[in-house]
């Protein structure tokens, strides 16, 4: 064992004179030990809400989006240059264009998305996220095409399976009374819940024919959606598929199209990480106070040591070894308890959330490895720093005057 370990080992065993010194490094390192749990708990939440929110965006959109194709002749051209790519596991055309939603006398401002079913639910999860109604419906032919409606959106609109909604297109036709705005009939075929309000308020579902007619070559957008073999990729994927397709076709991937969604959580989870922080910040600043009254009161053993041989570095590493010794106990009995609170939060139901806004009951628990990893990092480097003073301030003391006054 090493002289500087073994006498700081000796230095927190020893019996001291009163309560005082006692209570002050307890309480140091209670208080990292809270701080530290603070973070490992709190991040594992968040990481928890963001890879909820990050599956439900998945699993409504495909991986890759390739928007821009001018005919349906072009979309086929995209999908056989994107299936040439080893990564791509399937790809599926659809229409994109925006609407006006009417329905018992109420309007709002929808997304419509032509699909083909069969190859639809290739890229994404979309075939298991209906709660009523069928997808088959909006295959059907005849002058009422089918749609599926967000459930929130159907919610919003008093629209229910069996009935029937107005789409308004914002390109106007030209009738013997004038150009007036372009009107449609849909059934509302089914019902959809994807767990993302954004999807579940805004978006609407239709049959790939039916919305290439609706919206037209001006107000429709065509493309294809692209699943990968690994979602990783999707950056790569997207970047090869740039280099080869000109414009006006665009390539986004999922995180690209979400990009102001996972912004705001991470900084959320970074701001709460320096807020959190903070608690461990001023355990460290206990830790110095606690520090530097040892080092007073191990003014005389500092003394005989020098006097014995010791140089200023070896009685600096003597306190720095012990101030990491204390802020190492109170790391280590915070990953203790945030592990066990983390446990505690995902296997009972402490905390209920209300479904119908969360589409959760139960709070979600994620711990990243990294997060530990940057935790134990930040803790034992604000106790070091918060040791350095005292051990330095030691190291400075003068054997003679240590001896006499001691």
């Amino acid at each position: 064992m090493p002289l500087e370990l073994f006498i700081a080992l000796r230095y927190l065993k020893a019996k001291r004179k009163g309560l005082f010194a006692v209570v002050t490094t307890s309480i140091g390192v209670a208080g990292v030990t809270v701080g530290v749990a603070a973070l490992i708990t709190t991040l594992s939440v968040m990481n928890g809400f963001q890879t909820d929110i990050e599956r439900k965006i998945i699993g409504a959109q495909a991986h890759v989006t390739v928007y821009g194709a001018t005919s349906p002749e072009d979309q086929a051209r995209i999908e056989a240059v994107a299936r040439a790519d080893p990564a791509v596991r399937a790809t599926a055309p659809f229409v994109l264009g925006q609407a006006i939603l009417t329905s018992h006398d109420r309007s709002i401002g929808v997304i419509l998305k032509g699909l083909d079913p069969k190859q639809e639910f290739k890229v994404n999860d979309l075939a298991q996220k209906l709660v009523a109604g069928s997808w088959a419906g909006v295959e059907g032919g005849g002058k009422t095409p089918g749609i599926v409606l967000g459930v929130e959106l159907a919610d919003m609109m008093g629209a229910d399976v069996g009935g029937q909604v107005i789409l308004v297109s914002p390109q106007s036709v030209a009738t013997p009374l004038g150009m007036l705005p372009k009107m449609q009939r849909f059934k509302v075929v089914g019902l959809l819940k994807t767990g993302y309000y954004q999807y579940d308020s805004g978006t609407a579902w239709t049959g790939l024919a039916a919305a290439d007619k609706f919206l037209g070559r001006e107000a429709g957008q065509k493309g294809i959606g692209i699943r990968l073999t690994d979602i990783g990729l999707a950056d790569a994927v997207a970047k090869r598929l740039s280099d080869k397709l000109n414009w006006p076709r665009a390539v986004r991937t999922y995180a690209q199209m979400n990009s102001t969604l996972f912004a705001a959580l991470k900084l959320e989870k970074t701001v709460m990480f320096i807020i959190l922080t903070l608690i461990t910040l001023v355990a460290s600043l206990n830790i110095a106070s606690t520090q530097i009254l040892r080092s007073v009161e191990k003014t005389r053993d500092i003394g005989l040591l020098k006097a014995m041989g010791a140089h200023a570095a070896m009685i600096e590493r003597i306190f720095l070894v012990e101030g990491f010794l204390i802020g190492g106990t109170g790391v280590g009995a915070g990953f203790a308890l945030g592990f066990f609170l983390c446990w505690v939060i995902k296997t009972f139901p402490i905390v209920r959330l209300p479904a119908d806004i969360y589409y959760l009951t139960r709070v979600p628990v994620d711990i990243h490895r990294w997060d530990v990893a940057a935790v134990a990092v930040v803790g034992l480097t604000l106790t070091m720093l918060a040791t350095i003073y005292p051990a330095r301030r030691a190291a400075k003391a003068d054997p003679v005057e240590a001896i006499h006054y001691g």
